[in-house]
């Protein structure tokens, strides 16, 4: 009789198998993880908690272009000199557990754009980096009403 594994008791090792990543809610593909990644309308990139730049999404209308020359950079690098003071304040307050979250917003060319950051923690409560979240509002904003029928 074959012992059933939960997914707590699992190495990472055994949470990708045959191109499947086993997760707490399900089994995903590689590549259907990407695509679903992909097609949020929203752009996600992830740092590292040694504020390496991990991982983005590269959907078709990203806000803010990015190359695959970014990963493996520490993501102050990848930012202006002028908002790296910023970024590495954050980054410290969320390495501290000062903060989980910080959200700002900023118009850009014909966007308004929503950014929000999330401290990434493991299950210890450790910091294990940070999850950028940006999205163009300004079609959000323009929502009235009520829709509650296929249009």
């Amino acid at each position: 009789m074959e012992k059933r594994v939960s997914i707590q008791e699992k190495t990472s090792i055994d949470m990708i198998e045959d191109g499947l990543i086993h997760l707490e809610t399900g089994i995903l593909s590689v590549k259907q993880l990407e695509l679903m990644l992909n097609h949020l309308p929203v752009d996600i990139t992830f740092i590292d908690k040694d504020d390496v730049v991990r991982y983005f999404s590269h959907g078709k209308e990203r806000i803010f272009a990015r190359t695959k020359a970014v990963i493996g950079r520490t993501v102050q690098n990848c930012h202006p000199p002028k908002s790296v003071h910023v970024v590495e304040k954050l980054l410290e307050e969320f390495k501290s557990g000062e903060k989980d979250c910080e959200d700002f917003w900023i118009k850009f060319k014909d966007k308004y754009v929503y950014i929000r950051y999330f401290a990434v923690r493991n299950e210890q409560n450790e910091y294990i980096g940070t999850l950028e979240f940006t999205q163009n509002i300004q079609p959000i904003q323009a929502i009235d009403g009520e829709k509650r029928i296929l249009g």
